[in-house]
């Protein structure tokens, strides 16, 4: 549901009466993961996907049931030779769905405004639901704070909160929206409730080092990948706002004490385009030892063989340059700035997924993976 969060943020501040139904689990292929949303108000306005457009007309009438009872339900959409075109649902996949009504005097209604409104302004936050279990309890919802402090009540056994919200902060310490699966009386050992946890952090950050004709191509795809991107050069004539209109942050220092200063995490990642070893070498001896997501470099196969000999000669190991992604980018065959771009972003999808850059056609792997991982 958070990731629709702006635009339900603001449906509450109009006072609009909603449903929205949430993606609880998948199985198979499904091109939506847990925490995907669509929403349907009063006035029939809908908002958000939950499969792509497979099962979106059957999704949208349930919302609109669901306004109309105030109950919340549960829902699953599979394949079968019945009901495969009825639905949609053409894929092969499972779908798990609850669809919870928020009415004007909905229960949970300001506990969603909290996490809406938190989530909207890219804060940090946890929002965890009862997805299964019994009908008293299901979707009751806490909103988890990131120093483990929470807001609403599960209700059943007096421990039950306070676990779904320790679970709920572990799996926001790491950005991961997800299940879990906890017993009523509130212990750890699985049976009789799962929790939905829908964690809010801020974006991933993407910082480009090399103010060139690349990187401009290269901000542009790291926005439309949701980044929050800064682009980092020494030199001040061509590090400048008026040629990065889109990033978000233009920086004037020495790439390698620029990284040494800024905050980097488990999801960052670090694109290195000037291809020019005074630059190179300090900045990729700095990014190779952090726990990062992502280190690329720019450059042809003799810049890259020359590059890695003076980083061994600067003392970075061979498990350390194990790490540089070099030259960076799939091979498209890309030429522009723009197609260069699109590979160099391919790359970090494929590394944040675990793809293999391999064509879809004539393979036999899955084509969705982790769907029940990380939301950054």
């Amino acid at each position: 549901m958070l990731d629709i969060a702006a635009e339900l943020d603001r449906w509450l501040d109009e006072g609009r009466e909603f449903a929205v139904a949430t993606v609880v689990s998948v199985g198979g292929s499904a091109p939506r993961g847990p925490g995907a949303a669509l929403a349907v108000d009063s006035e029939g306005t809908v908002i958000g996907s939950v499969s792509g457009g497979c099962v979106e007309g059957a999704v949208y009438e349930l919302c609109a049931d669901a306004l109309r009872s105030g109950e919340t339900v549960r829902e699953r959409f599979g394949y079968s030779d019945e009901d495969a075109f009825a639905v949609g649902l053409t894929c092969g996949g499972v779908i798990d769905m609850m669809i919870t009504p928020v009415g004007a005097d909905a229960p949970v209604r300001e506990l969603f405004r909290a996490a809406l409104a938190s989530a909207a302004r890219g804060g940090t936050a946890a929002l965890a639901r009862v997805v299964q279990g019994p009908s008293d309890l299901l979707g009751r919802a806490l909103l988890v704070h990131p120093d483990g402090t929470y807001e609403g009540a599960l209700g059943g056994h007096p421990d039950l909160d306070r676990t779904a919200a320790a679970e709920a902060r572990a799996l926001l310490d790491n950005g991961r929206t997800g299940t879990v699966a906890l017993s009523e009386d509130g212990s750890h050992c699985p049976g009789g409730l799962t929790l939905l946890v829908e964690s809010s952090v801020p974006p991933p950050r993407m910082i480009v080092f090399g103010a060139i004709d690349f990187a401009a191509a290269l901000v542009r795809a790291g926005k439309f990948l949701g980044y929050h991107v800064t682009v980092c050069d020494a030199r001040p004539v061509f590090a400048t706002p008026a040629r990065f209109p889109e990033a978000d942050e233009v920086v004037v220092d020495w790439p390698h004490r620029y990284l040494r200063a800024t905050s980097t995490d488990a999801r960052t990642v670090l694109c290195v385009l000037t291809h020019d070893a005074k630059f190179d070498v300090p900045l990729l001896t700095e990014a190779l030892r952090l726990p990062v997501a992502f280190v690329g470099a720019m450059g042809s196969r003799r810049t890259h063989r020359d590059r890695n000999r003076r980083l061994r000669e600067a003392g970075v190991t061979e498990e350390e340059l194990a790490g540089l992604r070099s030259p960076i980018g799939l091979d498209l065959g890309a030429r522009t700035p723009e197609e260069t771009a699109l590979s160099i972003a391919a790359e970090i999808v494929a590394a944040r997924r675990g793809g293999t850059g391999a064509p879809l056609t004539g393979g036999a792997t899955p084509i969705h993976r982790d769907l029940t991982g990380a939301a950054a």
